[in-house]
């Protein structure tokens, strides 16, 4: 028969409905969906971020300088290279209250021209101009209304910076480049840059970012500017923006976990994968008679495996393309009231991209579960089916199907890796679902033959319930295979969330604190650190205070090459922490040697060996850092051990002092002191040091808590899409398994048997099926947890029972409510009629 021929019959059939493939249609489009809508989101925001670029960097381009402000030729170039310029300044400090209450702020220093794109808006209303006033000959300030209630303050009141009193003239409710600044440890204050001069908190050596926002002249272009720029200041450290990528920062992290929620929806599309292969075999059972009445009549094996494939790939497309109407829907519904809760612009439409991906990835799927199934049905022989044997045989795909499931399965994975843009995590995310899968598989097939041999057991005789239900989870037609697959599967996902939100939850609020100093404090200038020291030591319990001296720069050249061109390591984007140190005291050295007593040669370097060994450093390399304008370039001469994870001091790079001889710079001190008597040690070091910022580290703990909430809430919706994939699934295998129910309870009450005991023989075949699938769940779900837990984020992993145990019973639950929805026509059936049925 010809390819006509086979789509002939395969019109013909599908007239009759899409009974059986109900199933199959709605996880595609759930699994479709899910991926569609993700991606969708993140090409929203990345178009939001376009189209806003201008308003959240506060002009079409920015200049940033660090520890330092603009000098006369850089004013002068900004002045002949914008139509409009204006100057920003952004530092932590401590805001203090009329009764001496003290909190950290992120403090931005503004001059008369902000905002030169957007408006800020205050309660009560006013502008700009207005704010910056003031009042009884104080300067203005405006606050985030959480910093206004946490130091108890009212409109009118005063607030203090360093030595500086201002005038609190309204809460901030809208700063139009909030986004562009990114994390704060504290909520913001403004006020203008005049006074902030005054405040003493921006001497020499002080920590604070200085950004100048500039608008260009008309007909003028970001490429002619950028390098002018380069041209001439091209060693004198500054960094530059333009409103092409406004936010960097945001735009990486939107790429990151819109990559990793796609590959959760992947593993949801492999769930609903699992849902579509049994969809197809139920259909191919169902059609014995009718590929049995094909090879009589001449039909090749061919034939009927075009027969049927031309069936499910109309389907397929039909169910992808539902899955990219829903996720591109769900954009377009949920867009108007998403926009209000997101801290970044939001631009709906239609996104091509995306939702092609979400089709190819359907697709794909939809091939490489269905393609096992079709091929075995044309190697059967008539005979086979017409004795209603052919959903069970065992029989090979010829080579060509095989080759194409190989090739999709390759195919798959492939775009799973191009489009995630971080091929590690792509890669090891199908592997973890291949594995998954794998040993699901094996503990469903063991589960399903301990079940038949336990049924036989004597020591359940009597156990009529139990040992009904053991025989059915035995039963190859009760879908064992399929619901400890599909729900195992949707569970790990889960399970993997809650394990590794848990232990971040945990490190975060518990160990941290437990090994991290009480407290940072900043700029504090040289000549105060005696005096610093003798304030904090006189508080009982203080004990383990660390000095370091600070600086800024950024690593420009290595071994004089540019440093972009060694890649896009977190130590070489924006600026790092630079120190010097005469004695080598605990730190532990990998590699090389510490410098002598009173070295005076050329600059020598100790960095951290595990991140020189990221970057291919090694001894005798050189590397060139821009600290306030100024390049030095020094020698690797060690590598040490570093540990970020205690929360104290650390540096990547450490120099010899006589590195830095005369340069102006601040310290840095940590201290750990007794529970409860950080207010007391707030206010003594801010009424003597106004100048210094003190972080509480637990309150900046729990500020980092809540930024992990948001990414926590998105990952746990895509795992319960998961879940809910897994769920259809379900509700198919329970579907499918109605008729043979039936005429079991039908027997059953035949030979005695009560309602109660039939209902409790299916519920506890749903219990053993779910427990299964949740345990295993644990398993897979735990160990993916400790890779991400102690292999990426580098934390102690413990195991969280309180999660683990949630699985578990979510799992029996899910196949308990779908297994009794089933089983209520099997309960109400009477025994006579189904017997008289049966041939």
């Amino acid at each position: 028969m010809s390819l006509a021929v086979a789509a002939r019959l395969a019109r013909r059939e599908l007239r009759g409905g899409l009974g059986g493939f109900r199933i199959f249609l709605l996880c595609l489009t759930l699994g479709v969906g899910a991926i569609a809508a993700v991606g969708s989101v993140g090409s929203a925001i990345e178009a939001g971020l376009a189209r806003e670029g201008r308003a959240l960097l506060g002009g079409d381009a920015e200049l940033e300088l660090t520890y330092r402000f603009a000098g006369d030729a850089e004013r002068a170039w900004l002045d002949e290279n914008a139509a409009a310029w204006g100057e920003v300044v952004d530092f932590r400090s401590m805001a203090v209250g009329p009764d001496g209450d003290r909190a950290l702020t992120q403090v931005k220093g503004i001059d008369a021209n902000w905002p030169l794109v957007g408006e800020a808006r205050f309660e009560p209303a006013m502008s700009v101009a207005q704010m910056l006033a003031g009042r009884d000959g104080l300067p203005g300030a405006a606050l985030e209304r959480v910093l206004i209630d946490r130091l108890g303050l009212e409109v009118g009141d005063t607030v203090r910076l360093g030595t500086q009193d201002f005038a609190l003239m309204a809460a901030l409710e809208r700063e139009p480049d909030s986004v562009s600044t990114g994390f704060a440890l504290g909520p913001r204050t403004l006020v203008g840059l005049a006074p902030l001069r005054e405040a003493g908190l921006l001497g020499a050596g002080s920590m604070f970012e200085t950004s100048y926002r500039l608008v260009l002249n008309e007909g003028d272009t970001l490429d002619r500017v950028r390098r002018s720029l380069i041209d001439t200041f091209h060693d004198a450290g500054i960094r530059w923006r333009d409103s092409t990528r406004a936010v960097p920062g945001v735009a990486r992290f939107v790429d990151r976990i819109g990559a990793f929620l796609v590959l959760v929806g992947l593993a949801g599309l492999a769930v609903g994968g699992i849902g579509v292969s049994a969809a197809v075999r139920a259909y191919l059972d169902a059609k014995t008679g009718v590929i049995a009445t094909l090879k009589t009549l001449g039909a090749e094996g061919r034939t009927i495996f075009a027969v049927y494939f031309l069936q499910i790939g109309a389907l397929t497309l039909l169910g992808v393309g539902l899955g990219v109407a829903l996720g591109a829907g769900a954009l377009l519904v949920a867009a108007p009231f998403a926009q209000e809760s997101l801290p970044v612009p939001l631009q709906a439409g239609i996104y091509w991209q995306p939702l092609g991906e979400a089709a190819l990835y359907g697709v794909l799927t939809a091939l490489v579960f269905t393609l096992w199934p079709l091929s075995r049905v044309e190697q059967v022989r008539a005979a086979a089916l017409f004795r209603g044997i052919g959903g069970g045989t065992r029989a090979r795909p010829r080579p060509g199907p095989l080759l194409a499931l190989i090739l999709s399965v390759a195919a798959l994975i492939a775009a799973a890796v191009l489009f995630s843009g971080t091929w590690q995590l792509a890669l090891g995310a199908a592997l973890g679902i291949a594995g998954a899968l794998a040993i699901l598989s094996v503990v469903a097939l063991g589960l399903r033959a301990l079940a038949r041999r336990a049924a036989r057991t004597r020591a359940l005789r009597g156990k009529t319930a139990l040992r009904l239900a053991l025989g059915a989870v035995g039963n190859p037609r009760e879908g064992a295979v399929a619901v400890v697959l599909s729900l195992g599967l949707g569970l790990t996902v889960l399970a993997s969330v809650g394990q590794i939100d848990t232990n971040l939850r945990n490190a975060i609020s518990t160990e941290m604190p437990d090994r991290a100093p009480s407290f940072f404090f900043l700029d504090i200038q040289p000549d105060q650190v005696d005096r610093f020291r003798g304030i904090v030591s006189g508080f009982e319990g203080v004990h383990d205070i660390q000095l370091a001296p600070q600086l800024r720069g950024v690593i420009s050249q290595i071994n004089d090459r540019p440093a972009r061109e060694y890649g896009s390591h977190w130590v070489l984007r924006g600026d790092r922490g630079v120190t010097y140190a005469a004695e080598q005291g605990d730190l532990r050295l990998t590699q090389g040697e510490w410098w002598p007593d009173g070295y005076d040669g050329p600059p020598l370097i100790s960095f951290g060996a595990e991140e020189g060994a990221e970057l291919g450093l090694s001894l005798g390399d050189t590397i060139t850092v821009n600290v306030m304008g100024r390049d030095i370039t020094g020698t690797i001469a060690n590598f040490r051990e570093l540990d970020f994870s205690t929360g104290g001091i650390g540096f990547v790079m450490t120099f010899n002092p006589a590195a830095f001889a005369g340069a102006p710079h601040t310290v840095i001190a940590t201290l750990r002191a007794p529970e409860g008597s950080e207010g007391a040690i707030l206010r003594a070091v801010g009424d003597a040091l106004p100048n210094v910022t003190a972080i509480p580290i637990r309150e900046t703990t729990q500020r980092v808590a809540e930024a992990l909430d948001a990414l926590a809430a998105a990952t746990s919706i895509a795992a319960l899409a998961t879940l809910a994939t897994g769920f259809v699934v379900l509700i198919g295998a329970a579907a499918a398994g109605e008729r043979a129910r039936v005429f079991e309870a039908a027997v059953l009450k035949t030979v005695g048997a009560t309602r109660g005991r039939i209902l409790l023989s299916f519920a506890l075949r749903s219990v053993l099926m779910g427990g299964a699938a949740g345990l295993v769940a644990i398993g897979a779900g735990g160990l993916a947890a400790w890779a991400v837990i102690t292999q990426v984020m580098e934390l102690t992993y413990r195991f969280a029972p309180g999660s683990a145990l949630s699985v578990v019973v979510g799992g029996i639950l899910a196949v308990l409510l779908a297994g009794l929805v089933f089983a209520l026509r099997p309960l109400a059936a009477r025994p006579a009629g189904i017997l008289r049925a049966q041939e």
